[in-house]
């Protein structure tokens, strides 16, 4: 078993001081004299966030075995431990005829300090004991002694837990004297039947902390804490119990819970001040000169079909981190974007220190092409390694040199859904490993708290350190049984005790729900509203489409109550009439029409309705939610929401076919016409005329439209095309 994997760091505090008037159990100690030695073979992620909190509450450490090869056999999947109390043990000689110094013993990997020394000792001696083990409700690890333990008090944890104990020295010296362990066997089993012994549990005086006045042991009892803050400082209120526990252990399948704690704990993070501890070990790059800068390996995955890649693309070059301090690594799995990738390689590619492409047609797995990046990784001796799936739509050019400054061993982006909370990162989980959601889940993602946090599972966008992947006991693989890669990724991450944040404090990006989109059409970002609204919006909303509801702005009207307003970009127009033209059944501008009940048109025109490109359901989507704010605008006190339409349709003039409409009236309430393409330069003539008013509109705008009244007031006319074709995209609206 590798080294890494079987990391047992283990503390205990020695405290010695003068004692006061004994009746005064509870008071503050005289002469305080407090260390703290830990015993770790590696320093882990948990290992410094320990001895940060002992930092913090001003507990000094001394640290003994590290690097030493740890002889207390797998202790995170079945027994063992008893190195532990052999160090102890040696430790304490100096000590064993101490009858005053206390000791407190405790493990490190999954501990986080929440209180003083001074508070430890205080709380201690309200037990009027030599001995105080932490409690917990699990009988481990042999569950046929639970009938030998003594009766618990009616409310309490009832059995021995060895992750934490306090007690004077030379009681405790005697205690790991008591008998010889080997360093393989269970260390717990040893205090288990040393406290189940009458004789020897009156001896020592020993006593189980069953409420968690000092040690919460976190397995069994999740449930039972809640995070709370006195002024600045975190602590952990044990709420069955109504006690303050000052060591907190995440022990057994606890220590994810631990993890969600520790990012309020020890003075990491308060509502006053934000996220105290993201500012701790940074690193700058802003003296450093462009040749100076990390070298990170980017890896790039489109693994299926995925909206709006040309602007994810855009985004992946507009990186503002030296190109030539890049390796780009592209895997393509979509067969779909085979030509938009090719030319993405063909024209930013050389701008790179290197890339290595792999194509759908090479037929490599998505968990193969994910190790490959990290190999390529080391062959290129890289300092950091940069995921971006497809999904993650990067709107922060800055952010490769932010993630690189903040300086954690895997941070990500915090990325979501627009408009849902659909994000990048899980919380917590379930027994099984899957997602559970964590008390603080939506107020990290809804920015009610802002910081960086300690999560089990990232995806999408992260940045890993380049150590841990030249490290073979921490190089992350994207195996793991049949997991799906990201979480065969965390997974292992996770079992090799590496830590994993997501940081909210900065707007990062988004992601891309990938999961139904439909590539059947010419254009299929159009019929995305509905899944990526946002990016929907932003490709093809005008521009300056809310200026129109600004209230402070004043609208267009060209005609006496004929409004102009910005509603969609170029693109869109473009793209309409192109599918138009795509779908190429274009009415023959008779009055028979078997399109609509009784088959008849008594204004006929050239035209494709909405509904036989499959495009209704959007299109009313699209008047709900942006034309319907136009007309509350300037139709004051006209409220009809969802507005109604059954006459959706595109229009073609040309000179040849249909240049003109002879004088009508709409059926409608309100009428709205779209210009999708540009006067003057691909048709010439057309527009409309009212000819109540005797007031024509013939510069029209792409991507403007006209809302008219549609019967009574506004009698209207299309104006003649003289060369080129004329589109317009016209709705009847509430009929």
């Amino acid at each position: 078993m590798a080294a890494f994997k079987t990391i047992v760091s283990l503390v205990f505090v020695i405290a010695g001081f003068v004692l006061a008037d004994e009746s005064e159990t509870g008071g503050k100690p005289d002469n305080l004299d407090f260390l703290v030695v830990t015993v770790a073979t590696n320093e882990t992620d948990g290992y410094n966030r320990f001895m940060r909190s002992a930092k913090l509450y001003t507990i000094p450490v001394k640290v003994l075995g590290m690097g030493e090869v740890w002889k207390g056999g797998d202790v995170k999947r079945t027994v063992g431990g008893g190195h532990k109390v052999n160090l102890l043990k040696k430790a304490l000689e100096e000590y064993k005829d101490d009858k005053e110094k206390i000791v407190a013993f405790t493990d490190s990997y999954d501990v986080i300090f929440a209180g003083s020394p001074e508070k430890i000792i205080q709380q201690f001696k309200t037990f009027q004991a030599r001995v105080v083990f932490s409690a917990e409700g699990f009988c481990w690890p042999d569950q046929n002694l639970a009938d030998q333990y003594p009766a618990a008090p009616l409310r309490g944890k009832r059995f021995l837990n060895s992750g934490g104990f306090i007690g004077y020295a030379s009681d405790l010296y005697e205690i790991v004297s008591h008998k010889e362990i080997d360093d393989s066997d269970d260390d717990q089993l040893y205090y288990t039947l040393i406290y189940l012994d009458a004789g020897l549990r009156d001896k020592f005086q020993m006593k189980l902390d069953h409420r968690a006045e000092i040690f919460q042991n976190l397995n069994g009892a999740v449930s039972d804490i809640e995070i709370r803050f006195r002024g600045k400082e975190a602590y952990v209120q044990n709420t069955a119990y109504k006690t303050v526990p000052l060591i907190v252990h995440g022990n057994g399948p606890a220590k994810l819970a631990l993890n969600t704690l520790g990012n309020y704990l020890a003075y990491s993070w308060n509502e006053e001040d934000g996220c105290t501890a993201c500012w701790e070990d940074m690193k700058s790059l802003e003296k450093k000169e462009e040749a100076e800068y990390p070298v990170v390996v980017m890896g790039v995955f489109i693994g299926a079909p995925t909206p709006f890649l040309e602007e994810f693309l855009t985004k992946i070059s507009g990186i503002t981190y030296p190109k030539r301090r890049i390796h780009l690594f592209i895997h393509n799995n979509a067969e779909y974007h085979s030509k938009q990738i090719e030319e993405f390689v063909k024209e930013v590619g050389p701008l790179y220190k290197s890339v290595k492409f792999i194509r759908h047609t090479d037929d490599i797995k998505e968990w193969h092409s994910r190790n490959l990046a990290i190999e390529e990784c080391v062959q290129k001796k890289c300092d950091y390694y940069f995921n971006v799936d497809a999904v993650a739509q990067i709107d922060n050019p800055h952010i490769l040199k932010l993630l690189i400054e903040q300086n954690r061993p895997i941070v990500a982006p915090m990325m979501i859904r627009p408009y849902k909370a659909w994000s990048n990162f899980w919380g917590s989980l379930t027994s099984d490993g899957f997602y559970a959601r964590s008390f603080d889940y939506m107020d990290i993602v809804q920015n009610t708290k802002k910081g960086l946090w300690n999560v089990p599972y990232i995806s999408g966008c992260y940045l890993v350190q380049g150590y841990l992947i030249h490290n073979p006991e921490t190089k992350p693989s994207y195996i793991n049984g049949l997991l799906d890669p990201d979480m065969a990724f965390c997974t292992n991450m996770r079992e090799k005790d590496v830590f994993m944040y997501v940081s909210n404090r900065l707007n990062w990006g988004h992601l891309i729900n990938n999961e139904e989109f439909d590539t059947s059409h010419l254009h299929n970002e159009m019929w995305e509203i509905f899944n990526n609204r946002w990016d929907w919006e932003l490709r093809y909303l005008h521009p300056n489409y809310s200026h129109s509801l600004d209230p402070n702005k004043t609208v267009e009207q060209p005609c006496p109550d004929v409004f102009w307003f910005p509603l969609f970009s170029v693109r869109f127009t473009n793209e309409l009439v192109s599918e138009m033209e795509h779908f190429g059944k274009w009415s023959d501008g008779s009055n028979y029409d078997d399109r609509l009940a009784g088959a008849y048109e008594n204004v006929p025109t050239r035209d494709i309705h909405m509904n036989q490109i499959g495009y209704e359901i959007e299109w009313l989507h699209i008047l709900k939610e942006y034309v319907r704010p136009l007309q509350e605008r300037v139709f004051l006190g006209y409220f009809h929401d969802p507005p109604r339409s059954i006459m959706n349709f595109v229009v073609r003039y040309r000179p040849d076919e249909q240049p003109s409409l002879r004088p009508h009236h709409d059926s409608s309430t309100y009428t709205i016409n779209v210009a999708l393409n540009r006067a003057g330069i691909d048709y010439e003539g057309g527009g409309v005329r009212f000819i109540r008013y005797n007031c024509s509109l013939i510069e029209t705008r792409q991507g403007w439209t006209m809302m008219h009244p549609g019967r009574l007031t506004h009698y209207h006319e299309g104006l003649t095309t003289t060369k080129g074709t004329r589109y317009i995209m016209i709705s009847f609206i509430d009929p």
